[in-house]
Parts: C-alpha cells; structure tokens; sequence
C-alpha cells in the first residue's frame, strides 16, 4: 500500500507541476530561513559553553541617588582581595582591555592583539595548552603566554617558542612561558598574547587603588561551593574598602556574581541586575524563525485546498468504490511528506549555496553539520513535522468531502473552512507586518546613531598607537606633521577616542556631599584636544603653553559640572587623585562611549608630556589618501620599528553596534522573505475563491457585470483581512519596539507615519498579489464557466 500510495503521490505532483511547484518553493524558502536561524541561535547558544560551570564574572549593583544601576566595570584590586577574603574563591583573576600591541623577533615585526591578565587565568579558563603550564604561564612580570598562530609567526612552531624571548614595543623583554591554542569563534574573548597583569598595572598606577573602576573581575568557586550563598556573602564585601556609611549615603556598592557562561548572552545590568542583552535578539529570532516556517505551512494548506475543486472528482469516485476516509487522509499526508522532502533538500541546497553570504553578513563561520547525527535526525524530523503540520488541514478537508455532492458537481467550501483561510491569512500578514515596520524602526535606530550628533566631528579623524620612539618623539613628529599637506590638527590622549572607560570617585571640590560618591571619567590629553576633535567649549580656555599651571588644570564636560554645583565653575578649585588645581574650561557633553549609555561625568587634565596612548589627527576634507601616505612615512622614519597603523574614528564608532547592524541586515532579508510567503498564501486563498465562484462571475458577466466590478468583488474581501491584519500588527509591533528602543539612552523617535507608510506599503503589495487572480478570474470567458449548466 505505501508503494502505491507514493506512485499515485508522485503522479499527483508531476499532474499538477505548477501547483507543485509553488508549493516546494514556499516551503523551501521557510525551511531554509528556518534553517539559516537555528544555525545561528545555535551558534549565540554555544559562545562560551565551554568554559566551567564554576566560572563566575563580578559585577557592580551601584545605588546612586536611590536608583541602582548596574556595571561590569570593576576595580584593579578587588580580584586579590577576593582571594584572600572570601575562602569559597578559589581563583581569581582581573583582566585587562584588548589592546594592540608591536613585537618583535630578529627582523620580524608584527603587531598583535592582546591582554594582561591574573596568574590564576589559564587556572580558570579552559584554555588548552599546547606548551607550557597554566600554573606558571603567568606567575612573573616578565612572562608572557602566546596563541599558536603568534607562536607559529615568530618561531615557527609552539615547541620553538617556549623559553624565547619576544620584545615587546620596543621596551621590554619577555620570555615564552606558554602557548595556547588560537581562540575559537566560539569564545567571546579573543586574543594573541597574555602578559602578567602587573604589567598593565605599572602602566596604569589608577589601578591599584580601591576608588577607581574599569577592568572586570573574574572568579572561580571551589567545587563544594554554594553560589547563591556566595552571592549574599559578596555584596557587601566592598564595604570594607569603601568605608560607605549604608544609613545616611546615597551611593553604595554592592558585589554580585554571574556564571560566565551567561555573560555574553545576558550581557545588559538593568536595575543592577543582569538582565536582557543579546539573549532578547536571540529569542526574537527564534520566534521569527517559528513564525516563518508557519506561514509557509500555511501557505501549502490554503494552496492545496485551493485546488480541491480540480481533485474533488477523484476523490469521489474513490469514495464510491469504497475507499475508506483514513486511506484518504494517508494518501494525503503522504503527498505532503513528499512535497516537504522535496522543499528540505532544496532548502538544504539553497543554505548550502547562501552560507558564505549568510557568514559574510553575520560575521560566523557556520557550517552546515552533515556530520553530526543529532543534525540529520533533526532534518528528518523536520521533514515530517512539517509534512504532518502542512498536510493535516488538507487532507481532513478533502477527505471529508461528499461523494454524491461531488459527483454531481455541487461542491462548496463549508463556512468553517472558509473562516480558518482566512484566519490563517490574517496571521500570516500580521507576523509580516510586525517584521516590515520592525525593520524600518531598527534601520532608523542605526542610521540615528550612524548620524548622531557626538559632539565632536568623528569624521577625518583618524588615530594611531602612540608607540615606541613616537611617544618619545612626539613634539618634534607633530612639528613636522602640521607641515604636511592635508593635516590641520595633531593632538594626543591616553585613551582610544572612540571607547572610553575608567573612572574614579576620588574627587573633590568645595561644599561636596561626602554621602555621594560619584564616579568620574577621567581622560588625559595634549593640547589641541579641543580643536582637534572639534568639541566645543561653553566657558574658559583649552589647555595651552602659555600656562605653565596647566599641568595641575581642569577641564569638565557639562554633566561634570553640573554635578559640582558650581555656578561658575571657572576659576574654581577641584581635586582629582590627591592633585590639587582650578577648573579652566567647560566643554560641551559629548558622547565618548556608545549611545547604549547616558554621558557621565568626565573630567579631561593635561597631558601633554605623557608618551603613551595614541596620537589622533585631523585631516582635511578630501585629502585622506594623500594626509595618510604623507603620515606614514613620517612615521616611519620617526619610528623604524614599529609599522605604522591609523585606524579611522568613524569606522571604529561603526563597531560598537555591529551587533545592532547584523540585526538589522538579517531583519530586512527576514521582513522580504515573510512578505514573500505572505503573498504566496494570499494567492493561494485567491486562486480557492475564484474557483469557488467561477460559475457565478460567469452569470454576473452575462448580466452585464464590467471587468472593474468583478475584481473588486473579489478584491475587497482579501482587503478586509488586511486591513485587520494591520489593526493588530500595528500595537504589537509598536510594543515590541519600544521595548527595544529602551536599551538605548539616544533613540529615534517612534513617528506614527512610519506605521503608515509599512501598512500602506503591504496593502499595495497585497492587493497586487491578488489583482493577478482576480483580473485573471474576471476575464474568463463566461461560455466556458456555464457549459456545464
């Protein structure tokens, strides 16, 4: 019986070629969407998963003003303290920011990305090692542990590595004492090279005092640990250091702890506590993946009832010879598993042919894994989960017909049915309308933040690492700069300009409330900062060599000010760590780390003699390739050893939301595919009305009706489903934006025309899908719709 059942499947779908057609390609195009989804939530699930249970990552739960806030950013000291204070930690390790960093073997220069980190890292992390030993890889100021890949690049192999000495910028020798094996994509941390975190110490003395915040914290509990008492005993643990009266101040810390595994997905600390991140856009795909293989499922059932009038003959001749309606609804079911097997394996070919694009566009390296059983039983069992789903409603419908009624000719569509296509429809354009005005508010939220105003010019500006014989040499680099052509401003600061982070409580000005304890940005800079980003000032001066006290000067931003309460704050004495001096300038707010986050307050001091962080110039409009060649060689010649590299601001403000940008992209291509479907079933409940009154747009043509009249008797019916498909698509889709929008302290406005113009946008697109049946309906010749009369 299954052997004739596929025969007759077979020449059902070879007769009806067209039908069948449309049927693979709507149910391919969802699977393959389906598909192209779950690879990559499944990617977002596995980031990290290999690292311990017990790992744990600290963060802050700051009450500030009796609101808590929460942040990731920590202080320099708190991983030893931890150690040594709380006997449940085992390891712990603090972690510096990636930076880029030049090394050198012989003649072999390059330059890596790379940390500092805690002795106790490679104890924590399940990093593999190929050399060495995670007990001693980072036990000495002057060792360092290095990726496969750099090992490869400078000695050859990991074996050759071990014990070598590598120079770092020029300044230091450190020794091989480990090599690690190059970071999968799978991790969400990435480097080249580990140095002890006393090194980064020494360059940033901030560090190592309790007030200042920045590098996170991480810890691993012992086996018999319990976490959750853990965490209660942690929260006030800075409360030893702080020296924070609970009763009277307005700015306490607490500590808590989440598992590492967690972090990259539970990224974002609202109200204090981990909450949301990248977790929310996982989960939102996840649904839409869902949505888009139902509309295509739905798309096969309104599309095989819509030809039941050309089966409805057989199957009552079937019935009449004796065949039974459970033979009926298998043979129905068969024929959807096999229209499904066929739309998988075109999905899986049209994924397999898509992934580079797919991988170029979310910036994975996803594979297809043929290899893996659990992935081929989960393609079988998609094949007949969808075959099931899709073929369900079709195969009860058609097998429910009345012999005798189909016989004569008298089948109708029954009331039930008719209102479940439609119901079907509505939900269909509904999940499409959330995705299309979706889509446009989150192209609008990037393009804001692409277009917003920072408060300083972000483009031609471009900065380089202020290495090397540079730093020593920057006066005279700079003197020779401004003399190129194509450069109107050099100026240097501590800190990359596009990403600052680092701050501080130790703070003080005149009649300051000792209960607050507010942290402040603190960014050191040459002269020229001001012109050079082109950040206005609102009062007082720049930093300049015409004031000698200006090594001891302040500059604040707005925010900053405000919070001295200062009326005039020029003139005015300020304290930052222990260095006594006046405030000599008030610039503008200005947005110095993503819009994810509101402008604190930053305090900017002189720092024209330092020799490290990195040198930022302003080229004129039009003159970047000539100002960049020009600089390169300067710099070159100022600094032989280490090859030079300018980075552009504007392209490296663009990184800090290339997750909202995937998002986007993926969105749009999403949005596309759902309408497409959407179309598809709307055709399909076209193409079952039409067939259902062919014999009365006949009559209605010999009574007189015009061309005109007969489509919008059959148009205006699908435009009701629309327009109630947008009543309720329109407030989910402005809920869920909204909710969206929340995680950004700068957002686009949510304006009422833009839902109008995506539900004018599907109307059109649905009435042009229909117009094609309809029209084509309406021109029947009537001869042909009564002959059988």
């Amino acid at each position: 019986m299954i052997r004739n059942y596929l025969k007759v499947a077979w020449r059902s779908l070879l007769y009806n070629k067209i039908q069948t057609l449309i049927n693979v390609a709507g149910l391919a195009t969802g699977l393959a969407c389906s598909i192209f989804i779950y690879l990559w939530i499944a990617n977002e699930y596995h980031i990290d998963s290999a690292q311990p249970s017990n790992l744990y990552r600290v963060y802050e739960r700051r009450l500030v003003d009796h609101k808590l806030e929460g942040s990731y950013d920590t202080p320099g000291v708190l991983a030893d303290a931890l150690k040594r204070g709380m006997p449940e930690v085992q390891y712990a390790t603090t972690m510096a920011f990636g930076e880029t960093s030049t090394f050198q073997v012989g003649e072999q220069v390059l330059k890596e990305q790379g940390n500092s980190a805690g002795a106790d890292y490679f104890k924590m992390f399940n990093r593999p090692l190929l050399e060495g030993n995670a007990g001693s890889a980072l036990n000495s100021p002057v060792a360092i542990a290095i990726s496969r890949k750099m090992a490869v690049d400078f000695f050859g192999s990991p074996k050759k590595a071990i014990g070598n000495t590598i120079r770092y910028e020029n300044s230091t020798d450190f020794k091989v004492t480990a090599v690690f094996e190059d970071l999968p994509a799978s991790e969400s941390q990435h480097f080249d090279f580990l140095t002890n975190w006393e090194v980064f110490q020494a360059r940033n003395t901030w560090t190592r005092e309790w007030g200042n915040q920045g590098p996170p914290t991480f810890i691993m509990l012992r086996p018999d640990a319990n976490p959750e008492a853990v965490n209660e005993k942690i929260a006030r643990f800075m409360d030893q250091y702080s020296h924070v009266d609970r009763k009277t101040s307005t700015y306490i810390i607490d500590l808590a702890i989440q598992p590492f595994r967690e972090s990259y997905l539970h990224g974002n600390l609202q109200g204090g506590k981990a909450s949301g991140g990248r977790i929310e856009e996982v989960r939102l795909f996840g649904v839409v993946a869902v949505f888009i293989l139902l509309m295509a499922c739905i798309n096969f059932m309104n599309l095989s009832t819509a030809r039941s009038m050309k089966r409805a003959r057989e199957i009552g001749v079937r019935k009449a010879v004796g065949a039974l309606r459970t033979s009926l609804i298998t043979q129905f079911i068969i024929e959807s598993v096999l229209v499904t097997f066929l739309a998988v394996s075109a999905a899986l070919v049209i994924v397999l042919l898509l992934m580079p694009y797919f991988n170029q566009l979310t910036g994975k390296q996803l594979t297809l894994p043929f290899y893996s059983p659990a992935f081929l039983a989960g393609v079988a069992g998609l094949t007949l989960f969808t075959g099931l789903l899709a073929g369900s409603y079709p195969a009860l419908v058609l097998s429910g017909f009345n012999p005798i009624r189909v016989l004569k000719g008298s089948l109708s569509a029954t009331p039930g049915g008719a209102g479940l296509r439609k119901a079907l429809v509505i939900f269909q354009f509904t999940m499409s309308v959330v995705l299309i005005i979706a889509t446009i508010l989150v192209s609008r939220q990037i393009d804001f933040i692409r277009s917003q105003n920072l408060g300083y010019e972000k483009a031609n500006l471009v900065y380089s690492p202020l290495e090397g014989d540079l730093g020593k040499q920057y006066h005279a680099f700079r003197n020779e700069a401004l003399a190129l052509p194509g450069i109107e401003a050099i100026t240097h600061i501590n800190k990359q300009p596009v990403n600052i982070y680092g701050s501080s409580a130790a703070v003080y000005w005149i009649n300051k409330d000792t209960t607050q304890n507010i942290f402040f940005t603190n960014l050191s800079v040459g002269y020229d900062y001001l012109k050079t980003m082109k950040i206005k000032l609102v009062a007082g001066r720049e930093f300049s060599h015409d004031y000698p006290s200006d090594t001891s000067a302040y500059i604040l931003n707005e925010t900053a000010a405000r919070v001295t309460g200062y009326k005039d704050p020029i003139g005015q004495p300020f304290t930052m760590f222990g260095r006594r001096g006046k405030i000599v300038g008030v610039v503008k707010d200005f947005h110095f780390h993503s819009l994810h986050e509101e402008i604190s307050p930053m305090v900017i001091t002189a720092g024209e003699n330092e020799q490290s962080g990195v040198l930022v110039v302003r080229i004129s409009p039009g003159k970047t390739k000539v100002a960049l060649s020009s600089l390169n060689r300067l710099a070159r010649r100022f600094n032989p050893a280490f090859p030079p590299v300018f980075y552009f601001v504007d392209e490296e403000y663009q990184k800090l939301y290339a997750g909202e940008q995937v998002i986007g992209k993926l969105a749009d291509v999403f949005a596309v595919l759902a309408i497409f479907i959407s179309c598809l079933g709307l055709l399909g409940l076209a193409m079952f009305t039409a067939e259902q009154r062919t014999k009365e747009l006949g009559i209605r043509k010999v009574l007189g009706a015009s061309v005109g009249s007969l489509f919008s008797l059959l148009s205006v019916q699908f435009l009701r489903l629309i327009i109630i498909a947008l009543l309720i698509a329109t407030p989910l889709a402005w809920v869920g934006i909204h909710s969206w929008l929340q995680g950004y302290a700068y957002r686009t406005p949510m304006q009422w025309w833009l839902f109008l113009l995506a539900d004018g946008g599907v109307i059109f697109i649905a009435l042009a899908t229909v117009s094609v049946q309809a029209i084509k309906a309406a021109l029947v010749n009537p001869v042909k719709s009564l002959k059988a009369e």
